[in-house]
């Protein structure tokens, strides 16, 4: 049954490949198309067209994957939101997961388009028609085509919310910082906890052990698990 069912997968993303580059090349160089294969989270892209957000074949999921692959399968479509990379450049993405016969989720069809200069448009002419409504902070999303720097990237983003190295963290802060990472999906990584521990300084007892009294915490506040 495991050999079918990873052939209907395999056939669902052959049929999508040539997909990728239409999306693509209907839209031009601003914009981008990933197709990913969640089952090997560290090589996920099988297809890309456009260089928007610099992915290439055999790169890792970014950030957004991640988030998916600790959902399971009651992850939903993400459609129409607007991140910025960390160059700053704005993206509007859709990310619309792939799934099997029997519903599992095992990949994704990522579009992201350049907003950069509709958005400065869209700014001047409020700014000339008085509206003065300064733009809302947009997120930030780590695109990256290794899973080790798209594990650093997000817990560099947390760490600096706290406003502190690990070690001026207080207990409450420590559990804020790992539950953050768990929400995001990080830990949905195979190796994850480990890579995490390092970046932090601390043992890998001590980061599983920060991780179970994080999800406790979340289970408690949220009156039963995720």
């Amino acid at each position: 049954m495991s050999s079918e069912r990873d052939a209907e997968r395999d056939a669902i993303l052959a049929a999508l490949r040539p997909v990728v580059a239409g999306i693509a090349a209907t839209f031009g160089p601003v914009c981008d198309v990933v197709l990913h294969d969640y089952r090997t989270p560290e090589e996920s892209v099988v297809a890309v067209a456009g260089s928007l957000t610099g992915r290439v074949v055999g790169g890792a999921m970014s950030e957004i994957g991640m988030r998916v692959l600790a959902r399971g399968d009651d992850a939903q479509d993400e459609l129409n939101y607007v991140t910025r990379t960390r160059d700053g450049t704005r993206v509007k993405s859709s990310t619309m997961l792939l799934r099997d016969s029997t519903g599992a989720v095992f990949g994704a069809l990522c579009v992201n388009v350049d907003i950069s200069a509709v958005t400065q448009v869209h700014d001047l002419l409020g700014a000339l028609a008085g509206l003065g409504a300064a733009p809302a902070e947009l997120p930030t999303t780590t695109f990256g085509n290794d899973i080790d720097a798209v594990v650093d990237a997000l817990v560099d983003v947390h760490q600096s919310k706290q406003r502190g190295s690990w070690a001026e963290l207080d207990r409450a802060e420590r559990l804020e910082l790992f539950g953050g990472l768990d929400t995001r999906g990080v830990f949905a990584v195979r190796g994850a906890v480990e890579q995490v521990a390092a970046r932090l300084g601390i043992s890998r007892a001590s980061a599983y052990n920060y991780l179970s009294r994080a999800r406790a915490a979340h289970d408690t506040s949220t009156g039963g698990p995720a």
